[in-house]
């Protein structure tokens, strides 16, 4: 376990520009997704407790994007590099570096955590503990907003991504994960696939009871 996270964290590190330059205005084309992340963040105003996670959030763009939301958002993720790019990128926010299964956040404490596209790397058999992590951190009525490349077979399939191995999940599957982690599945979005890949675009939106 550890040397797998070992290894996607040094292929992170090692294309902080290259990655900033491609997705940092991505959702400038994605309509679905930055719908999707809008949704959510109004949702979690409704909750009032405005404070958010953007687990797994990479240069800092999405955290920069809920904060114009209204929410009181800071970034986590497990790369340096990331972080420290991060930071940079965006000075006036908060942004810490940690593991997606061992969060620096204190039980209940949080309206909302998104994780977009930031489970991909996790093997099948790690994903519940992850999974258990945002539900520990959510507050009664919080939010989890989880991305992923979705497909339509029964079971999730692994593929060579660009930075490191990755997976996709079927959206029904996914949700029996978040089922089994005490969540409620309020929305899913699946469309079409934007890549050579021809994975499905998948959002699943879920609430902590």
């Amino acid at each position: 376990m550890s040397e797998h996270r070992d290894e996607v964290r040094t292929a992170y590190d090692g294309v902080v520009d290259l990655y900033a330059s491609m997705f940092t205005s991505r959702l400038e084309t994605r309509p679905f997704a930055r719908n999707m992340i809008g949704t959510f963040a109004e949702l979690v105003r409704d909750t009032g407790n405005s404070r958010v996670a953007d687990v797994g959030c990479g240069p800092g763009h999405l955290t920069a994007m809920l904060h114009d939301l209204g929410l009181d958002a800071f970034g986590i993720d497990f790369s340096p590099a990331m972080v420290d790019h991060a930071r940079r990128a965006q000075p006036t926010l908060r942004f810490d570096e940690a593991r997606m299964e061992a969060l620096p956040v204190e039980d209940g404490a949080l309206g909302g955590v998104l994780a977009h596209y930031s489970m991909i790397h996790t093997p099948p058999e790690e994903l519940p503990a992850v999974l258990a992590e945002q539900v520990r951190v959510l507050a009664p009525g919080g939010l989890l907003l989880v991305s992923f490349f979705g497909t339509e077979g029964p079971d999730p399939v692994r593929f060579d991504h660009k930075v490191a191995p990755a997976y996709s999940w079927p959206a029904e599957r996914f949700a029996g994960l978040l089922a089994e982690a005490g969540l409620i599945t309020m929305a899913r979005l699946l469309h079409d696939p934007v890549t050579e890949r021809g994975f499905l675009d998948t959002h699943v939106l879920a609430r902590r009871p």
